[in-house]
């Protein structure tokens, strides 16, 4: 073996050796003979290197290469050198892989490397106890054939989109409810995470079932108060001035309760409850003319400029119910929060991209930072503000959840002072393009 370039050395050889034969040939007076078996032995020389290298590169199992001089001795060298390197890379390559996947290992959640279409390739030990996949028996099966539930096939088939997200009960055991998401990485691959979400979820349906519970019980004996009120102030018209200012503030918050009762009530049969499955069409335009023509007639006295815009003649594959509650929400926020003689409107259009409805008031605004809770149940902007409006609390948190019950999105743009634009945005799949279509 030697070192630097070999080419140099092994010309200057080559040129006395020949030089060398032809001399001996010319001298013996067989020329053409000398030269043809010097080229003979050289050749022959080169068959054997080229020999002993396809051996050492077919065998070998981390032997040195074969000694040799010149010309093959470099190109041993070398490719001993380019070898030891990859041996190096691959076993950093090996250190990094392992120390990966002990890191992944000691996560909690389950992680499931997929590729297309939906074939496992590796996973941690938290995915085999929360999805009952095995290693190595598993690998190359696709997931939606092992794990069998409809939410998780259409889930799992959907465009990969790491903002979504499904709880499920696991394979395993139905008590174990599992947040699954799927994230794209690489070429036509995705990342399965499952997470064991099943206190979370026992907490949350221990809340749900107390709200109902509670609204439930504090329905009747609000019931009884209300009419028992209503029965004083009808017996005691002539009493004194203070004696009906206090009968009439009791009906108030007890008529205040009880719609607050109903809110909640609503509220936890939308979280109970799915999305229906046989739809009925909804004829939207004429629901929006109904509710505007009530609120016209209910808030004669403040005045308001109410508008109807409705651009396009489609409906909604929807619970019509759902609708009126959510629609009216928002327009009944709005006339709560739009001073007198403001100007409030309704606009209803249907594109490519789906169906549309959004409520513009001309009221106080509402200020950036509190934008991101308004959706939160009993989130106050201004309490105070708030009291008098005679609101629950819930009306946003409804319409949020009525929207998720079709896919759809609630849009929110206010600013303080200039006034606010609710908009309630339907996927395409929800709407009829004609009404009686």
């Amino acid at each position: 073996m030697i070192h630097g370039n070999p080419w140099p050395r092994a010309l200057v050889r080559w040129a006395l050796s020949a030089g060398v034969l032809a001399l001996a040939g010319a001298a013996a007076g067989q020329l053409v003979l000398f030269l043809f078996l010097g080229t003979l032995a050289c050749l022959l020389w080169q068959l054997r290197n080229v020999i002993r290298l396809e051996n050492w590169l077919r065998k070998n199992h981390g032997f040195k290469p074969p000694d040799s001089r010149g010309l093959w001795g470099g190109i041993f060298g070398a490719l001993y050198k380019m070898q030891r390197r990859r041996r190096a890379r691959l076993q950093r390559l090996r250190t990094i892989l392992h120390a990966f996947r002990e890191s992944i290992d000691a996560v909690p959640d389950g992680v499931v490397a997929l590729r297309e279409p939906r074939e496992m390739q590796w996973w941690n030990d938290a995915a085999e106890r929360l999805l009952g996949i095995r290693w190595p028996q598993d690998r190359g099966q696709r997931l939606d054939n092992l794990y069998r539930n409809p939410d998780f096939a259409e889930f799992i088939g959907d465009s990969p989109d790491e903002t979504r997200q499904v709880t499920l009960p696991s394979p395993v055991d139905e008590q174990i409810m599992l947040e699954i998401r799927v994230v794209p990485y690489g070429r036509e691959q995705r990342l399965l995470i499952a997470r064991d979400v099943s206190r979370l979820h026992k907490l949350e349906r221990m809340r749900r079932d107390f709200v109902a519970n509670i609204s439930h019980e504090l329905r009747s004996p609000l019931t009884v108060v209300h009419g028992l009120a209503e029965t004083l102030a009808e017996q005691d018209a002539e009493s004194a001035t203070d004696q009906r200012r206090m009968l009439g503030l009791v009906q108030q918050q007890t008529r205040r309760m009880a719609r607050l009762v109903e809110d909640l009530l609503l509220l936890s049969r939308l979280e109970t409850t799915r999305r229906p499955t046989t739809p009925k069409q909804v004829d939207v335009p004429a629901l929006l003319r109904g509710l505007c023509d009530e609120a016209k007639a209910a808030n004669a006295e403040r005045e308001h400029d109410i508008r109807l815009e409705i651009i396009d003649e489609c409906s909604l594959r929807a619970d019509e119910a759902e609708l009126r509650s959510a629609f009216s929400n928002l327009l009944f926020n709005a006339i709560n929060y739009t001073p007198q003689k403001g100007s409030i409107t309704l606009r209803w259009w249907c594109d490519a991209a789906g169906a549309h409805f959004c409520v513009a008031d001309t009221g106080i605004g509402i200020a950036p930072e509190h934008i991101p809770r308004l959706t939160e149940r009993f989130y106050r902007v201004d309490r105070g503000r708030s009291a008098k409006t005679g609101g629950t609390g819930l009306g946003l948190a409804i319409v949020k959840h009525i929207l998720q019950h079709y896919g759809a999105r609630l849009g929110i743009e206010s600013r303080p002072g200039l006034g606010s634009t609710f908009c309630c945005h339907f996927p395409a799949e929800t709407v009829c393009l004609h009404r009686n279509g």
